[in-house]
């Protein structure tokens, strides 16, 4: 019998996957490094190409380590020629900022820290209508506008519009979504919707033990043609001349799973359970960097209890 919990859960589902919901992601760490020398910084420093951006555009990237492995994933936006918005997982901000702290000597760029801002997605088919943004493609576009009296931006997402304004402005312009009709929504929903599209997330599937092609975000987070930057050695030889020895993939469960369970074929241990949810569309469901002796159709087990489990290519389909 379902719990009330999983009705409530299973609605807030149907409103992404149909509707519009609302969910605060404020926590997200939020810098904004500025100044005439700061697009050729982040370009030495992030693996994705800043100088194919211009004003009102975005990407998705990351800072490595000298062995390639990541420290920090964040959204791109150019907001001008010498101001770049970066936002983050909470858990990685301070890495990122320490590090363009410590690398930024003798550069004409300043790191401003924008915890005074809030940051609101708005996740569904429609949630450009209900937040008058209007057509914004495509991911990490961005545009001015005013919402609830509030003059904020909105910004494209592979799931909405995310809208960063100032945190004093949130309570009204979530009360002008609502009053369009958002319904809002938890963290667990949106995660199933997450999981399903099969992107991974720093803290969870991706660590700092972690290469971007391991994570499957070579393609949306790593430019080939660009000059140099920190880990680019790494990634470069392992994308030209090897493969590598983790994948993202996802699980079809038998039973629900938690974070951090052991998955096994046969008597090796492949990885972990990253992300594991109960998607009503389909059934108990994870994310997991395993090693890559896992192909797709696989069964393996997973958990001390070894529940067995199908890997599966992303996203769920």
């Amino acid at each position: 019998m379902a719990t009330t919990a999983t009705v409530e859960l299973d609605g807030q589902y149907r409103v992404l996957r149909e509707e519009a919901g609302m969910l605060d992601r404020s926590e997200r760490g939020k810098l904004v490094v500025r100044g005439r020398d700061a697009i050729e910084y982040l370009q030495g420093q992030l693996t994705n190409d800043l100088d194919a951006i211009s004003p009102g555009g975005g990407c998705y990237s990351a800072l490595l380590d000298r062995k390639g492995h990541m420290r920090a994933d964040m959204r791109v936006l150019l907001l001008d020629e010498d101001m770049v918005w970066l936002d983050a997982e909470a858990i990685a901000t301070e890495p990122l900022r320490r590090h363009l702290e410590t690398y930024k000597i003798g550069r004409q760029v300043e790191i401003d820290d924008e915890a005074n801002r809030a940051l609101v997605s708005m996740i569904g088919p429609a949630a450009a209508e209900l937040t008058g943004a209007g057509p914004l493609s495509p991911e990490h576009a961005h545009r001015a506008l005013e919402i609830g009296g509030a003059r904020g931006r909105a910004v494209a997402t592979d799931v909405g519009i995310d809208l960063i304004v100032s945190r004093q402005d949130a309570d009204a312009v979530r009360a002008a979504l609502a009053d369009a009709g958002a319904v809002e929504v938890s963290e667990a929903a949106a995660e199933i919707v997450r999981v399903e599209s099969g992107r991974p997330r720093f803290g969870a599937e991706m660590t700092d033990a972690t290469i971007p092609a391991e994570a499957g975000i070579d393609e949306r987070a790593v430019s080939f043609t660009k000059g140099c930057y920190i880990g680019q050695e790494t990634v470069a030889r392992l994308h030209y001349k090897g493969k590598p020895n983790r994948h993202l993939r996802g699980l079809r469960l038998e039973r629900p799973a938690e974070p951090g369970e052991p998955i096994r074929l046969g008597e090796r241990e492949l990885g972990s359970v990253g992300t594991a949810c109960v998607s009503p569309a389909h059934g108990p469901i994870a994310l997991a960097i395993v090693r890559r002796e896992a192909a797709p159709g696989d069964r393996v087990s997973v958990g001390d209890d070894t529940s067995p489990a199908e890997i599966v290519r992303l996203p769920f389909g």
